[in-house]
Protein backbone atom coordinates (compact mmCIF):
# COMPACT_ATOMS: atom_id res chain seq x y z
CA UNK A 1 0.00 0.00 0.00
CA UNK A 2 1.21 3.48 -0.85
CA UNK A 3 1.01 6.57 1.29
CA UNK A 4 -0.61 9.27 -0.86
CA UNK A 5 1.23 12.05 0.98
CA UNK A 6 4.47 10.40 -0.12
CA UNK A 7 3.21 10.04 -3.70
CA UNK A 8 2.18 13.72 -3.82
CA UNK A 9 5.57 14.77 -2.46
CA UNK A 10 7.44 12.75 -5.10
CA UNK A 11 5.19 13.97 -7.95
CA UNK A 12 5.69 17.62 -7.03
CA UNK A 13 9.46 17.33 -6.74
CA UNK A 14 9.52 15.62 -10.14
CA UNK A 15 7.87 18.76 -11.52
CA UNK A 16 9.87 21.38 -9.64
CA UNK A 17 13.24 19.63 -9.36
CA UNK A 18 13.68 21.32 -5.97
CA UNK A 19 12.84 20.32 -2.43
CA UNK A 20 12.72 23.98 -1.42
CA UNK A 21 10.20 25.04 -4.09
CA UNK A 22 8.01 21.98 -3.55
CA UNK A 23 8.04 22.44 0.21
CA UNK A 24 6.89 26.05 -0.22
CA UNK A 25 4.15 25.05 -2.65
CA UNK A 26 2.86 22.21 -0.46
CA UNK A 27 3.18 24.20 2.75
CA UNK A 28 5.55 21.69 4.35
CA UNK A 29 8.88 21.88 6.10
CA UNK A 30 11.71 20.89 3.79
CA UNK A 31 12.72 18.14 6.23
CA UNK A 32 9.17 16.72 6.17
CA UNK A 33 9.12 16.64 2.39
CA UNK A 34 12.55 14.96 2.27
CA UNK A 35 11.44 12.37 4.82
CA UNK A 36 8.34 11.47 2.81
CA UNK A 37 10.36 10.85 -0.32
CA UNK A 38 12.90 8.78 1.65
CA UNK A 39 10.06 6.69 3.09
CA UNK A 40 8.65 6.11 -0.41
CA UNK A 41 12.07 5.04 -1.67
CA UNK A 42 12.33 2.65 1.30
CA UNK A 43 8.96 1.11 0.42
CA UNK A 44 10.07 0.60 -3.18
CA UNK A 45 13.58 -0.52 -2.29
CA UNK A 46 15.13 1.80 -4.92
CA UNK A 47 16.25 5.43 -5.09
CA UNK A 48 13.90 7.59 -7.15
CA UNK A 49 15.82 10.89 -7.24
CA UNK A 50 19.43 11.95 -7.36
CA UNK A 51 21.05 15.35 -7.14
CA UNK A 52 22.71 16.88 -10.19
CA UNK A 53 24.17 20.35 -9.70
CA UNK A 54 21.42 22.33 -7.94
CA UNK A 55 18.55 20.19 -9.16
CA UNK A 56 16.99 16.86 -8.27
CA UNK A 57 16.54 14.59 -11.29
CA UNK A 58 14.86 11.18 -11.48
CA UNK A 59 16.72 7.90 -11.60
CA UNK A 60 15.63 5.25 -14.10
CA UNK A 61 13.37 3.83 -11.40
CA UNK A 62 12.03 7.31 -10.71
CA UNK A 63 11.07 7.86 -14.33
CA UNK A 64 9.29 4.51 -14.47
CA UNK A 65 7.48 4.96 -11.18
CA UNK A 66 6.41 8.53 -11.95
CA UNK A 67 3.90 7.30 -14.56
CA UNK A 68 2.28 4.98 -12.03
CA UNK A 69 2.43 7.67 -9.36
CA UNK A 70 0.53 10.12 -11.58
CA UNK A 71 -2.15 7.53 -12.34
CA UNK A 72 -2.57 6.67 -8.67
CA UNK A 73 -2.98 10.32 -7.69
CA UNK A 74 -5.49 10.88 -10.51
CA UNK A 75 -7.50 7.84 -9.43
CA UNK A 76 -7.51 9.10 -5.85
CA UNK A 77 -8.81 12.51 -6.98
CA UNK A 78 -11.52 10.90 -9.12
CA UNK A 79 -12.59 8.65 -6.25
CA UNK A 80 -12.95 11.68 -3.98
CA UNK A 81 -15.09 13.40 -6.60
CA UNK A 82 -17.24 10.28 -7.01
CA UNK A 83 -17.78 10.04 -3.25
CA UNK A 84 -18.61 13.74 -3.09
CA UNK A 85 -21.31 13.10 -5.68
CA UNK A 86 -23.07 10.84 -3.15
CA UNK A 87 -23.52 13.70 -0.73
CA UNK A 88 -26.77 15.60 -0.75
CA UNK A 89 -25.01 18.95 -1.11
CA UNK A 90 -23.65 20.13 -4.45
CA UNK A 91 -20.02 21.13 -4.01
CA UNK A 92 -16.64 21.28 -5.73
CA UNK A 93 -14.95 23.28 -8.45
CA UNK A 94 -16.46 24.24 -11.80
CA UNK A 95 -15.29 26.58 -14.57
CA UNK A 96 -17.53 28.85 -16.62
CA UNK A 97 -16.29 30.65 -19.73
CA UNK A 98 -18.45 33.35 -21.32
CA UNK A 99 -18.16 35.54 -24.42
CA UNK A 100 -17.06 39.05 -23.49
CA UNK A 101 -20.18 40.64 -24.98
CA UNK A 102 -22.36 38.79 -22.45
CA UNK A 103 -20.16 39.33 -19.40
CA UNK A 104 -21.29 42.79 -18.31
CA UNK A 105 -25.03 42.81 -18.89
CA UNK A 106 -25.86 39.24 -17.94
CA UNK A 107 -23.14 37.11 -16.39
CA UNK A 108 -22.42 39.10 -13.23
CA UNK A 109 -25.95 38.66 -11.92
CA UNK A 110 -26.09 35.02 -12.99
CA UNK A 111 -22.90 34.16 -11.14
CA UNK A 112 -24.05 35.92 -7.99
CA UNK A 113 -27.37 34.06 -8.00
CA UNK A 114 -25.70 30.69 -8.72
CA UNK A 115 -23.21 31.03 -5.86
CA UNK A 116 -26.03 32.08 -3.54
CA UNK A 117 -28.03 28.98 -4.43
CA UNK A 118 -25.01 26.64 -4.18
CA UNK A 119 -22.72 28.01 -1.43
CA UNK A 120 -20.43 24.94 -1.49
CA UNK A 121 -19.48 25.35 -5.16
CA UNK A 122 -16.21 27.07 -6.17
CA UNK A 123 -16.69 28.83 -9.51
CA UNK A 124 -13.90 30.09 -11.77
CA UNK A 125 -15.15 32.59 -14.37
CA UNK A 126 -13.25 33.42 -17.57
CA UNK A 127 -14.20 35.70 -20.47
CA UNK A 128 -13.01 35.00 -23.99
CA UNK A 129 -13.51 36.25 -27.53
CA UNK A 130 -12.69 33.03 -29.40
CA UNK A 131 -14.73 29.79 -29.43
CA UNK A 132 -13.41 26.79 -27.49
CA UNK A 133 -11.93 23.74 -29.20
CA UNK A 134 -11.88 21.43 -26.21
CA UNK A 135 -12.91 21.68 -22.59
CA UNK A 136 -12.45 19.99 -19.24
CA UNK A 137 -15.35 17.84 -18.06
CA UNK A 138 -16.07 20.36 -15.29
CA UNK A 139 -16.28 23.34 -17.67
CA UNK A 140 -19.15 25.10 -19.43
CA UNK A 141 -18.85 27.76 -22.14
CA UNK A 142 -21.35 30.35 -23.42
CA UNK A 143 -20.44 31.56 -26.92
CA UNK A 144 -21.93 34.36 -29.03
CA UNK A 145 -21.55 33.78 -32.77
CA UNK A 146 -21.21 30.91 -35.24
CA UNK A 147 -19.76 27.64 -33.99
CA UNK A 148 -18.11 24.72 -35.72
CA UNK A 149 -17.81 21.04 -34.90
CA UNK A 150 -15.36 20.84 -32.00
CA UNK A 151 -16.20 17.59 -30.24
CA UNK A 152 -18.47 19.33 -27.71
CA UNK A 153 -22.19 19.25 -27.10
CA UNK A 154 -23.70 22.47 -28.49
CA UNK A 155 -27.01 23.66 -27.05
CA UNK A 156 -28.65 26.74 -28.58
CA UNK A 157 -29.89 29.25 -25.99
CA UNK A 158 -31.12 32.02 -28.27
CA UNK A 159 -30.05 34.72 -30.72
CA UNK A 160 -29.05 38.38 -30.65
CA UNK A 161 -30.00 40.70 -33.49
CA UNK A 162 -27.44 43.35 -34.47
CA UNK A 163 -27.30 46.83 -35.89
CA UNK A 164 -24.96 49.70 -36.71
CA UNK A 165 -24.17 52.19 -33.96
CA UNK A 166 -22.20 55.39 -33.51
CA UNK A 167 -21.87 58.28 -31.07
CA UNK A 168 -24.11 61.30 -31.86
CA UNK A 169 -21.12 63.65 -31.99
CA UNK A 170 -19.43 61.45 -34.59
CA UNK A 171 -22.55 61.43 -36.77
CA UNK A 172 -22.94 65.19 -36.40
CA UNK A 173 -19.46 65.65 -37.88
CA UNK A 174 -19.33 62.78 -40.40
CA UNK A 175 -22.99 62.73 -41.44
CA UNK A 176 -25.75 60.15 -41.12
CA UNK A 177 -25.48 57.32 -43.69
CA UNK A 178 -28.73 56.62 -45.56
CA UNK A 179 -27.64 53.34 -47.21
CA UNK A 180 -25.02 50.68 -46.39
CA UNK A 181 -23.07 51.70 -49.51
CA UNK A 182 -22.25 55.00 -47.76
CA UNK A 183 -20.41 53.22 -44.93
CA UNK A 184 -17.27 53.12 -47.07
CA UNK A 185 -16.73 56.82 -46.36
CA UNK A 186 -16.99 56.35 -42.60
CA UNK A 187 -14.49 55.21 -39.99
CA UNK A 188 -15.15 51.54 -39.24
CA UNK A 189 -14.57 50.03 -35.78
CA UNK A 190 -14.19 46.26 -36.06
CA UNK A 191 -13.93 43.41 -33.57
CA UNK A 192 -11.23 40.89 -34.50
CA UNK A 193 -11.73 41.70 -38.22
CA UNK A 194 -15.19 40.13 -38.00
CA UNK A 195 -16.37 42.06 -41.07
CA UNK A 196 -13.29 41.42 -43.20
CA UNK A 197 -15.05 38.81 -45.35
CA UNK A 198 -18.08 41.01 -45.97
CA UNK A 199 -21.41 41.61 -44.23
CA UNK A 200 -24.73 40.86 -45.89
CA UNK A 201 -27.30 43.41 -44.70
CA UNK A 202 -31.02 42.65 -44.91
CA UNK A 203 -33.92 45.09 -45.08
CA UNK A 204 -37.64 44.38 -45.05
CA UNK A 205 -38.32 46.75 -47.96
CA UNK A 206 -35.05 46.79 -49.95
CA UNK A 207 -32.76 44.32 -51.66
CA UNK A 208 -29.98 42.75 -49.62
CA UNK A 209 -26.67 44.58 -49.71
CA UNK A 210 -23.22 43.00 -49.31
CA UNK A 211 -21.01 45.44 -47.45
CA UNK A 212 -17.25 45.00 -47.80
CA UNK A 213 -15.97 46.84 -44.78
CA UNK A 214 -13.05 49.22 -45.33
CA UNK A 215 -9.87 48.63 -43.38
CA UNK A 216 -10.77 49.36 -39.80
CA UNK A 217 -8.89 52.35 -38.36
CA UNK A 218 -9.15 50.62 -34.98
CA UNK A 219 -9.23 46.84 -34.52
CA UNK A 220 -9.75 45.49 -31.03
CA UNK A 221 -9.93 42.01 -29.53
CA UNK A 222 -12.45 42.65 -26.76
CA UNK A 223 -16.11 43.53 -27.18
CA UNK A 224 -15.95 46.06 -24.34
CA UNK A 225 -13.14 47.90 -26.13
CA UNK A 226 -15.12 47.98 -29.37
CA UNK A 227 -18.17 49.40 -27.59
CA UNK A 228 -16.11 52.03 -25.79
CA UNK A 229 -14.36 53.10 -29.00
CA UNK A 230 -17.69 53.58 -30.77
CA UNK A 231 -19.16 55.40 -27.77
CA UNK A 232 -16.17 57.76 -27.68
CA UNK A 233 -16.84 58.78 -31.28
CA UNK A 234 -14.10 56.87 -33.11
CA UNK A 235 -16.44 55.60 -35.83
CA UNK A 236 -19.31 53.27 -36.72
CA UNK A 237 -19.48 49.61 -35.70
CA UNK A 238 -21.75 46.60 -35.59
CA UNK A 239 -23.15 45.73 -32.12
CA UNK A 240 -25.89 43.48 -30.71
CA UNK A 241 -28.99 45.52 -29.87
CA UNK A 242 -29.38 43.76 -26.51
CA UNK A 243 -25.81 44.63 -25.47
CA UNK A 244 -26.34 48.29 -26.42
CA UNK A 245 -29.61 48.44 -24.47
CA UNK A 246 -27.84 47.17 -21.35
CA UNK A 247 -25.07 49.76 -21.73
CA UNK A 248 -27.46 52.62 -22.38
CA UNK A 249 -29.09 52.09 -18.97
CA UNK A 250 -25.82 53.27 -17.38
CA UNK A 251 -24.53 55.59 -20.13
CA UNK A 252 -27.58 57.01 -21.90
CA UNK A 253 -27.04 58.83 -25.16
CA UNK A 254 -23.56 57.44 -25.91
CA UNK A 255 -24.76 55.22 -28.75
CA UNK A 256 -27.43 55.78 -31.40
CA UNK A 257 -28.61 53.45 -34.13
CA UNK A 258 -27.56 54.11 -37.73
CA UNK A 259 -29.28 52.81 -40.83
CA UNK A 260 -32.34 51.65 -38.95
CA UNK A 261 -33.84 48.56 -40.56
CA UNK A 262 -30.59 47.37 -42.15
CA UNK A 263 -29.27 44.37 -40.19
CA UNK A 264 -27.08 41.32 -40.80
CA UNK A 265 -28.08 37.83 -39.67
CA UNK A 266 -28.58 37.44 -35.89
CA UNK A 267 -25.80 35.91 -33.80
CA UNK A 268 -26.62 32.57 -32.15
CA UNK A 269 -25.91 32.10 -28.44
CA UNK A 270 -24.67 28.59 -27.72
CA UNK A 271 -23.84 26.68 -24.55
CA UNK A 272 -20.98 24.23 -25.06
CA UNK A 273 -20.01 21.41 -22.72
CA UNK A 274 -18.46 17.95 -22.83
CA UNK A 275 -20.45 14.89 -23.86
CA UNK A 276 -21.12 12.07 -21.43
CA UNK A 277 -21.71 11.92 -17.71
CA UNK A 278 -21.40 15.16 -15.74
CA UNK A 279 -20.82 15.81 -12.07
CA UNK A 280 -23.75 17.10 -10.02
CA UNK A 281 -22.21 20.58 -9.86
CA UNK A 282 -21.89 20.77 -13.67
CA UNK A 283 -25.46 19.56 -14.12
CA UNK A 284 -26.57 22.16 -11.59
CA UNK A 285 -24.73 24.89 -13.52
CA UNK A 286 -26.16 23.78 -16.88
CA UNK A 287 -29.71 23.77 -15.54
CA UNK A 288 -29.21 27.11 -13.80
CA UNK A 289 -27.92 28.75 -16.99
CA UNK A 290 -30.95 27.48 -18.89
CA UNK A 291 -33.19 29.06 -16.28
CA UNK A 292 -31.37 32.40 -16.55
CA UNK A 293 -31.67 32.89 -20.33
CA UNK A 294 -33.21 36.37 -20.84
CA UNK A 295 -36.56 36.42 -22.61
CA UNK A 296 -35.11 38.99 -25.04
CA UNK A 297 -32.77 36.36 -26.47
CA UNK A 298 -35.75 34.24 -27.47
CA UNK A 299 -37.74 37.29 -28.62
CA UNK A 300 -34.89 38.37 -30.87
CA UNK A 301 -34.79 34.87 -32.31
CA UNK A 302 -38.53 34.89 -33.01
CA UNK A 303 -38.36 38.35 -34.57
CA UNK A 304 -35.44 37.31 -36.77
CA UNK A 305 -37.32 34.25 -38.00
CA UNK A 306 -40.40 36.36 -38.73
CA UNK A 307 -38.37 38.71 -40.86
Amino acid sequence: MYDFDELAAFADVMTSGSLTRSAQKLGLAKSTLSRRISQLEARLGQPLLRRQANRLIPTEAGLLFHNYCTELLAMAAHSQEALAELREEISGKVTLEVHGALARGWMAGVVDAFLTRYPKVELTLHTRESPPTKMHSNSVHIWLGPTHECGLNQERLGHLTRGLYANPSYLANAGYPQHPSELESHAWIDLLDSASSGLLFHHAHHDDFLFNAPRSRLRVDLTVLQIDAIAYGQGIGLLPHWVVEKREKHHPGDLVSCLHGWEPAPLPITMLYAYGHHSRRVNALLEFLREQVPAAWQTNHATANAE
